[in-house]
């Protein structure tokens, strides 16, 4: 047996867990009476957030997400749906991060951000045991409990209690994401898992803001073991503000010398067709890693990149 093929026979448990981890996902949407949709994997026009790369497939470009189409499917009057697809993103590559990778992706009509926590809690609870596990996960030596309802946290409370300056300080001097990495992440979700909501409105690209706080998106990120695993809104639905967005996306993209892309159109005429609604992307590899009790996401896919 060569060395590919022995690393390849190395993986069988993670990759059995890992299949069983999908049945179960989509056991718990059916029985949700969740429709599940398969959209294009290449679309024209992705959406042109400032630092995620597209990539180039004959002239138009593999999907980053497939939140595209899905709101398109919401404004055609699909009002549960949800989607496990591959996706794709340029030069992303590391322990946690890969160029094509798994997500899984659910929108709900008529609900806010804060049904979709309920989702999560609900739905990882269900995936682990269906996996035969306990309410509790074992990873690298942590017991984190996944009891729901679980802990909530605003951006501004988490930079207030981890970070040594506050988060609108922190992204008007260009440190958000630094002092994210460094100071808040590691800090989350350490013995049980934390939703980490309310992002400052310049970091909600497609998300409403609070209408008490317009300075607010109704967004959250699911975190578990300090791992991101899951990136939420409450749906912007208004057309033009949404075209004003991409606009100052592809402005900033044009600054970092980044490539251009054309505007999704028929999204923007779709967008005051979707109801008021809510959506969410879950990394299906980061679940895997968590239940697997693997540290890299190399661990939990048949092949990486390296190994083609």
């Amino acid at each position: 047996m060569g060395e590919g093929e022995w690393r390849l026979s190395a993986k069988a448990d993670a990759l059995q867990l890992r299949a069983a981890m999908i049945r179960a996902i989509r056991r718990f949407f059916l029985a949700q009476d969740f429709l599940e949709v398969e959209t294009p994997l290449r679309i024209p026009a992705p959406a042109p957030e400032p630092h995620i790369d597209a990539v180039p497939a004959d002239g138009w470009f593999l999907h980053t997400s497939p939140e595209l189409c899905m709101k398109r499917l919401l404004a055609a009057g699909y009002p549960n749906i949800f989607q496990i697809c591959r996706c794709f993103r340029a030069g992303e590559r590391g322990a946690r991060h890969l160029p094509e990778f798994t997500l899984l992706e659910w929108y709900r009509a008529g609900v806010d951000y804060r049904a979709l926590m309920e989702d999560c809690e609900a739905l990882i609870a269900s995936v682990a045991a269906g996996l035969g596990r306990s309410g509790v996960l074992a990873w690298q030596g942590r017991r984190i409990d996944l009891t729901p309802p679980w802990e909530r946290i605003t951006v501004r409370e988490a930079f207030a209690r981890y970070a040594p300056l506050g988060a609108d300080e922190a992204l008007g001097s260009n440190r958000f994401d630094e002092l994210m990495v460094d100071a808040v992440e590691p800090r989350l979700g350490v013995d049980r898992p934390v939703f980490l909501y309310d992002y400052p409105a310049a970091l909600g690209a497609l998300a409403r803001l609070k209408p008490e706080d317009p300075s607010l998106a109704e967004r959250f990120e699911l975190y578990i073991a300090s791992l991101e695993l899951a990136n939420a809104f409450s749906e912007l639905t208004d057309a033009r503000e949404q075209r004003r967005r991409f606009t100052a996306a592809a402005c900033e993209r044009r600054q970092a010398n980044r490539a251009a892309y054309p505007v999704p159109e028929p999204f923007l005429a779709s967008l005051s067709l979707v109801p008021p609604s809510a959506g969410i992307a879950l990394g299906v590899d980061r679940l895997a890693m968590l239940f697997a009790d693997r540290t890299a996401i190399d661990a939990v896919i048949a092949f990486a990149p390296e190994e083609l």
